[in-house]
């Protein structure tokens, strides 16, 4: 039988783990492909339009937000960010599930878009503050000040994590990267996810009723 794709929401605190948890997820399944995001900002040097983002004037943004078109955005440091609604829905009637690596409010938007009964939606946990501390810090990404903002905002994002369908401590990336391919492999089973189900049960009664007739 076909089967219809996933949304599959990842979220979690900066240095949780998540980024390299979804990279993890496309090299166990290379069928799975992240969702592009539509932003207002300009092509920094390398971007491709339709590969890194959806580049797009404010006027078209709007225009899309405007229909319903988006399944989530926001205003981030003067640009508009979001999800087009139309090629996510395509991969998922064709059986394509679609990455998304986003934050709590994008999720939320999404669970409330029309796309809301094929949403998986998982949030991923540090074993601890200090480990999501050092974590950070060995990263030499980011300069103290940023850390510490990183950090002041990671409790705000782990406070929403009862919001998700499934929660998952990043305390092992092998094991926790396990856990996540189960995840996947079990809601692509979910009865939302199989349109040709009650055509087969409809066969399967009218094999038995003729049998018995």
């Amino acid at each position: 039988m076909t089967r219809r794709g996933l949304l599959i929401i990842l979220s979690s605190p900066s240095g949780a783990g998540k980024s390299t948890l979804a990279h993890r997820l496309m090299a166990w399944d290379p069928t799975l492909s992240f969702s592009v995001s539509a932003t207002t900002r300009k092509p920094r040097e390398g971007e491709v339009d339709g590969k890194d983002y959806r580049f797009l004037d404010e006027a078209d943004f709007k225009g899309l937000v405007a229909r319903g078109e988006m399944l989530e955005h926001a205003h981030v440091f003067g640009n508009f960010y979001g999800s087009p609604e139309a090629p996510v829905r395509d991969a998922i009637e064709a059986g394509h599930d679609v990455l998304f690596d986003i934050d709590w409010q994008g999720a939320e938007q999404i669970k409330h878009s029309a796309l809301r009964d094929h949403v998986l939606s998982i949030f991923v946990l540090p074993p601890s503050i200090t480990e999501l501390r050092r974590r950070l810090v060995d990263r030499a990404k980011d300069d103290p000040e940023t850390i510490a903002k990183r950090m002041q905002k990671s409790w705000d994002e782990i406070s929403h994590w009862h919001g998700y369908d499934y929660v998952l401590v990043n305390d092992d990336l092998d094991v926790t990267a396990s856990k996540l391919e189960t995840i996947v492999t079990a809601e692509r089973l979910r009865q939302s996810q199989q349109p040709d189900l009650f055509p087969f049960i409809r066969a399967l009664q009218s094999e038995f009723e003729e049998e018995h007739s």
